[in-house]
């Protein structure tokens, strides 16, 4: 008998107001096909008022440990995933584990940009397995509205605000076919100069100047990270399964991080998946960071579409550059 990690409940939070394709072509040089026919967006959801990603982090935290039954006090560790903590510090996990009450937990923010999420998950399953936490909360967070300049057009039709959680929790079996099975995570620093936003850390801290010269707003060479992504999500997304003898067809669901419709059909012809078998919703979130993946398979369980023994393939690509795939079998 072996501890495996898995996932017990499950949540996600997207603030109600949405920004439209049409809602931007009033605020810069664009239109509705353009946007969707290139990315396959049609609508991002936005956090108004003086709320920061911890909000969301919360609400999406909420949701898993009442779907769990669980009591925030039993909490062990709390790690989120995001890129836009409310603060450098405290932390966002501190932040959330005050909101929930859940006294008894350590927190810790993990920035690993749009692969985040993944890598936040494969880091709590360690501490499953390896009998030093019993409860741990995995929640990716981002408000890309905060870090989004909305006069360049290729950037801001592209991200939304949301925040999804999971519960993991051990279970002993004798089949290591059970919960996370297996991750592979990669990073490449030579992308650093393709995808970032330079100001309001240690190399470039605040100043008049940074703000004038728009460095606190993400920017990014779209064609040459659309080039790395279609290549790196397909091949790690490939990978995980020929690694475990596993074929398309034993694969329930692929659920992709939620950048652009095109990196995510590429990924799923090279993993020779039926449409069915792939979770998309960018089109009614864009790209909301480290948030896509587990709100995606949070949409997919309240719809109840998953059942116990199903295959789910986890991918993303990301600022770092970060990439990485995650196998897991669903256990509740």
């Amino acid at each position: 008998m072996g501890r495996k990690a898995i996932i017990t409940g499950v949540g996600h939070y997207a603030p109600p107001k949405v920004l439209t394709n049409q809602d931007l072509m009033q605020m810069v040089d664009t239109n509705d096909e353009w946007i969707f026919s290139r990315t396959g967006i049609r609508e991002r959801r936005i956090l108004e008022g003086d709320r920061g990603s911890s909000y969301m982090a919360h609400q999406a935290a909420e949701m898993a440990l009442k779907n769990s039954h669980t009591d925030p006090k039993d909490i062990d560790l709390i790690i989120v995933a995001t890129v836009t903590p409310d603060t450098l510090f405290p932390s966002t996990a501190c932040r959330v584990q005050d909101m929930l009450g859940a006294d008894k937990a350590w927190g810790v923010d993990l920035n690993g940009a749009c692969s985040g999420f993944l890598y936040a998950l494969s880091t709590g399953a360690q501490f499953i397995e390896s009998g030093m936490h019993q409860k741990v909360l995995v929640i990716g967070a981002d408000k890309m509205s905060a870090i989004v300049d909305y006069t360049d057009r290729t950037t801001c039709i592209l991200f939304g605000d949301a925040a999804g959680a999971v519960l993991l929790e051990p279970q002993e079996s004798d089949d290591p076919h059970t919960g996370v099975i297996d991750a592979i995570l990669r990073s490449d620093g030579e992308g650093a100069r393709h995808l970032y936003m330079m100001g309001g850390g240690s190399l470039h801290p605040a100043t008049h100047e940074t703000v004038d010269n728009k460095m606190h707003y993400i920017y990014q060479d779209g064609q040459t990270v659309f080039k790395f992504a279609v290549k790196g999500m397909a091949d790690v997304s490939a990978e995980i399964l020929e690694k475990h003898q596993l074929t398309g067809k034993q694969i329930k669901y692929f659920i992709p991080h939620q950048a652009n419709l095109r990196i995510i059909d590429a990924a799923a012809r090279r993993m020779k998946l039926n449409d069915d078998q792939v979770v998309v919703n960018i089109e009614r979130y864009g790209n909301t960071t480290a948030a896509t993946i587990p709100l995606a398979l949070s949409e997919v369980y309240y719809d109840n579409k998953l059942e116990k023994g199903d295959y789910l393939v986890m991918a993303a690509f990301g600022a770092g550059f970060t990439w990485g795939s995650l196998l897991l079998r669903w256990a509740i």
